[in-house]
């Protein structure tokens, strides 16, 4: 064993654990599609500016989570945190039209203490839609996430939302926090104590009790917004209550990067614990643009971390409906050319397929194709091999019961269309044909060795 490991706050994801992540991404991109999003691959690492003038210089991200480098040419890069900033950054850079409709997986890297769900590389899926401020998109944006949360078979959610004001409303109400937090600052909790004047706003997004206790007298920003955001936002709430999608209003849901105002949402799961139950959220972030020397542009969009999704689904019992394993596994006794022979036929038909190497015994081939949960194993021996068949052995006792059905039928029309075939089937049944005369069915229909051509056939049809 090696005495290396995988690094501090990461995890190894192996198969078959590995298909619940493939199972959410796939999950996610047929449900944003529905709603004409598509695909951004940007770089694992970017400019440092990037998340500095984006997330915020002064923002927990940037400060203490964020992975930073110099690479060989002296740029100064960071791995990504999130992925707003870096669609943001795309979109300024290549200029397509808007609306830009966007979503994304990928890799984050945060150093930050491990959390459940949550590592110090976690995977996300997350959507964009940039160029209009249009409450309506708020709309769609939310209920996206909201809905493929549920068709995942969650229902103990709870969506959160606020309204953070913009550079209109807000410096006033920054104002009237600070002087709040300034009177109460030795309440506050040891961190917050000594930065609470960097980002006010932080402290209503804390979860210690200290800073909980605090804050149910601080001033709310929703007594404070412009008349622009308050028509905004109630347009947005009237939106949710017709598309009956339940929501909570929530004065302190600030979420962590700065770049966000008005609209800000989150969604948790009640099955986790509340302080790490976040199953996705986001909001809007209107002069992200400008903060990255573009034309100022509107945008909203979300993240969800996937571990933390698929922790909520265990924790409510939700199964995915995963089918692991090849349809077919070839046990080759004669060398392993068949094998090959076999596996590439069916692979090339769409089936899927796979093989033992290394000439293993019959019971070592059985006990791997068991393991890899194949419905079907093909054996080919000498015998089989001298008689042109193939001998089919069920490891799925509900599709041998299928495959016998759809065997009869099958039959009948290959007998009708393969006229070629009718010497090689009569030499093998042992018994003469005539066109209208089937006895042979039955005898194949209760055989587990069929002829090669046959066998080859009938698997393609009934697997494709």
């Amino acid at each position: 064993m090696t005495s290396f490991q995988s690094p501090s706050g990461t995890k190894d994801w192996l198969y078959p654990e590995s298909e619940h992540m493939a199972y959410l991404v796939e999950s996610f991109k047929s449900h944003v599609e529905l709603a004409n999003y598509g695909l951004i691959l940007s770089p694992m690492f970017e400019d440092l500016g990037v998340f500095v003038r984006g997330v915020g210089d002064v923002s927990e991200l940037v400060t203490k989570e964020m992975y930073e480098f110099v690479d060989k040419g002296g740029r100064k890069l960071a791995l990504r945190p999130e992925g707003t900033a870096s669609v943001m950054r795309a979109f300024l850079q290549h200029n397509p039209p808007v609306p830009f409709k966007a979503w994304y997986v990928a890799p984050s890297f945060r150093y930050e203490r491990p959390q459940a769900g949550r590592y110090r590389q976690h995977h996300q899926v997350g959507l964009e839609a940039i160029g209009t401020d249009d409450p309506g998109l708020d709309l769609e944006i939310i209920s996206i996430l909201f809905d493929w949360l549920t068709s995942l078979g969650l229902g103990n959610l709870s969506l959160k939302l606020n309204c953070l004001g913009d550079t209109n409303c807000r410096p006033a109400y920054l104002e009237l926090l600070y002087s709040y937090l300034e009177k109460n600052q030795k309440f506050l909790c040891k961190e917050h104590m000594e930065r609470w004047s960097v980002n006010p706003l932080r402290v209503l997004d804390c979860k210690k009790p200290e800073c909980v206790a605090i804050k149910e007298d601080a001033p709310k920003i929703n007594k404070h917004l412009c008349p622009d955001c308050k028509l905004h936002f109630e347009t947005l709430l009237a939106a949710l209550d017709t598309a009956e999608i339940p929501y909570l209003l929530d004065d302190y849901l600030v979420r962590g990067l700065d770049y966000y105002m008005r609209t800000t949402f989150e969604v948790a799961s009640l099955s986790l614990e509340s302080a790490q139950n976040a199953v996705g959220g986001g909001g809007r972030y209107d002069n992200l643009a400008l903060a990255l020397g573009g034309n100022n542009t509107p945008g909203i969009g979300f993240a969800s971390g996937l571990e933390r999704v698929l922790l909520a689904c265990e924790k409510e019992g939700v199964v995915f409906p995963l089918d692991y394993g090849p349809s077919v596994f070839v046990i080759d006794l004669i060398g392993g050319h068949k094998a090959g022979e076999l596996t590439m036929t069916f692979r090339r038909a769409g089936v899927a397929c796979d093989r033992s190497f290394d000439n293993r015994s019959l019971k070592s081939q059985l006990r791997q194709a068991d393991k890899s949960r194949a419905k079907l194993a093909l054996i080919v021996g000498e015998r089989e091999k001298q008689n042109n068949s193939l001998q089919l052995k069920w490891l799925d006792a509900n599709m041998r019961e299928r495959f016998s059905a759809f065997l009869a039928d099958f039959l009948d029309s290959y007998v009708v269309s393969e006229s070629d075939d009718l010497s090689t089937m009569k030499s093998y049944s042992g018994k003469s044909y005539s066109g209208e005369n089937k006895d042979y069915t039955e005898q194949y229909q209760i055989s587990n060795t069929l002829p090669t051509d046959m066998a080859i056939r009938a698997i393609k049809e009934f697997f494709k």
